[in-house]
């Protein structure tokens, strides 16, 4: 039997409650992306030539506002490099914490390797500035050797700053107020309509209560602040995020064709089916034949060529599956038969045109 070379990850697992916090965001409570332009010194040589020319303007203007005037045409420094510096900026977060932040070269440096990062102000899309970046770079490759002896691990030219810049600004966030919105991170409707229920049964548990949630589309559902929570927001929305609900997801299988993998799962129903599986394998070999001539005879070497074809087909092989049949049976039948990736894959798609496999056939 073949060995089967593909990777199949069968999804079946029961049914359970996962947190609201998992599947939704509360709107308005979100990251804000910085960015900033700055300059790396203290490299070994591997900065910025002289062909990237707002390097040397950068370092010129830098050294005149500390005092030092020299024209940028007069200088030559290769231990310096221009970077575009970006940060994600959290929510909530209060002056002078500590946020990560990542530096990538602009220009021709070719290795961020032991650099310092100079004071770098941060900017949000309303050109406010709300941190600032400076300390070492830590990059996550290296270059070693010179000229065409040399050997580069992963990418050297850009770099991380574990806590490397410090937050200046509170960022704009949405205050808790009497009304709550949560947007479901995969709208559906079913799920929108779980949470609502879950949400009113335990913060409005009598029929004469006032309903406290309300779904206003597949993607977001409102939540009202009961009175008994109105001094105290930030518990009542730790109690939402902590409930439980069973997402509902749609039966999908999900095929990468360059790794083998296929992942099938725990919603995919099977109709009855058969399967009938085979292979031809053509096979063309070339053989190469040289006629050396004997010594001192004047010949010359020839060299011929001896092409061979073959063909091998496999024996098909069936596989039916019958009214019940589960994912694991689905699995087994096709690992049976000694199916290879791209045939699983083609037997997935023809099952699903056959309309014997009720789910979407995603290909990433």
């Amino acid at each position: 039997m073949k060995r089967v070379v593909a990777a199949i990850l069968s999804i079946v697992a029961v049914q359970g409650a996962v947190r609201l916090k998992d599947i939704v965001s509360i709107e308005g409570v979100r990251d804000n992306q910085l960015v900033g332009y700055g300059i790396v010194v203290g490299l070994n040589g591997t900065g910025d030539k002289r062909q990237t020319v707002f390097s040397a303007q950068s370092l010129t203007n830098m050294l005149v506002r500390m005092g030092v005037s020299v024209p940028a045409t007069a200088i030559l420094v290769r231990n310096t490099a221009s970077v575009l510096v970006t940060a994600n900026l959290p929510p909530y977060a209060q002056p002078g914490t500590r946020i990560d932040v990542t530096a990538a070269a602009i220009g021709d440096a070719q290795n961020l390797q032991g650099g310092l990062l100079v004071m770098t102000p941060l900017r949000a899309a309303d050109g406010q500035v709300y941190a600032v970046a400076q300390g070492p770079v830590v990059t996550g490759g290296f270059v070693a050797g010179r000229g065409g002896n040399s050997q580069t691990v992963n990418h050297p030219t850009v770099g991380r700053m574990p806590e490397g810049a410090i937050v200046e600004r509170a960022p704009p966030t949405v205050a808790p107020g009497d009304q709550i919105r949560l947007q479901l991170h995969r709208a559906d409707f079913t799920t929108a309509a779980r949470v609502v229920e879950v949400l009113n049964k335990q913060f409005a548990p009598a029929k004469d209560s006032a309903r406290v949630a309300r779904a206003e589309n597949a993607g977001l559902v409102v939540v009202t602040v009961p009175s008994a929570y109105a001094q105290r927001r930030v518990e009542f929305i730790a109690e939402v995020e902590a409930a439980t609900v069973d997402a509902d997801t749609p039966a999908k299988v999900v095929v990468n064709e360059r790794t083998g993998t296929i992942v099938v799962g725990r919603d995919v129903k099977i109709r009855p089916a058969s399967i009938l599986h085979g292979s031809l394998t053509v096979e063309i070999k070339t053989a190469v034949d040289v006629s050396q001539p004997a010594p001192l005879s004047g010949g010359t070497t020839t060299v011929t060529k001896q092409p061979t074809t073959s063909a091998k087909e496999d024996r098909a092989q069936a596989v039916s599956l019958k009214p019940g049949a589960t994912v694991e049976d689905l699995v087994r039948a096709l690992t049976a038969i000694g199916s290879t990736a791209r045939d699983i894959i083609a037997i997935l798609q023809n099952l699903r045109a056959a309309g014997a496999l009720e789910a979407e056939i995603e290909v990433i």
